[in-house]
């Protein structure tokens, strides 16, 4: 088999066309999944929700999607871009760390900051929110931050370490 540019061997005969259409397919039966996942969470809201608080549900789930869009992703992409540029100790690895941090704390956050806010207007029922999530977020960023910064130290160091070259394999 002669070799392309770059010394890539080309792929046997068919195994393009058959990849090709089985991700076509994979990927109709994931739209048609979706499609009907749609479907029934608009059939739930329309027969759950009254009608007067749709316009309330439709702001919330256009809210979400600027915060995702317009603040989390940015950041998350602004990280890993700094990351990179803090030279070659910062790997993959240690870059999908802080990422997946920022991520777990935005979620936690999403969750959290309506619960802060409605603390703030003070319920007739003082059990109805009996915590105080401001002080919980704070300690979770904390011990995030911790976290993050430990497992990233810890895949810093295993990337440090020589491979162990093993003379065979048997027994392994």
């Amino acid at each position: 088999m002669t070799s392309l540019q770059g010394g890539l061997t080309p792929p046997p005969a068919g195994i393009e066309a058959s990849t090709g259409q089985r991700m076509r397919s994979i990927r109709l039966v994931l739209l048609g999944v979706g499609v009907l996942m749609l479907a029934w969470g608009a059939f739930v809201m329309f027969d759950s929700v009254r009608l007067t608080r749709i316009p309330g549900v439709a702001l919330w789930i256009a809210a979400a999607i600027v915060l995702h869009d317009a603040i989390l992703a940015p950041i998350v992409f602004a990280f890993g871009i700094a990351l990179r540029r803090v030279g070659r100790r910062a790997t993959g690895t240690i870059i999908a760390i802080v990422q997946g941090g920022i991520v777990v704390g935005s979620l936690v956050s999403l969750v959290a900051v309506p619960l802060i806010v409605a603390k703030n207007f003070a319920p007739a029922n003082p059990t109805v929110l009996p915590l105080n999530y401001g002080l919980n977020l704070g300690i979770f960023w904390l011990v995030l931050a911790v976290v993050t910064v430990g497992l990233s130290v810890w895949a810093f160091l295993r990337g440090r370490r020589p491979d162990v070259a093993f003379p065979d394999d048997s027994g392994r």
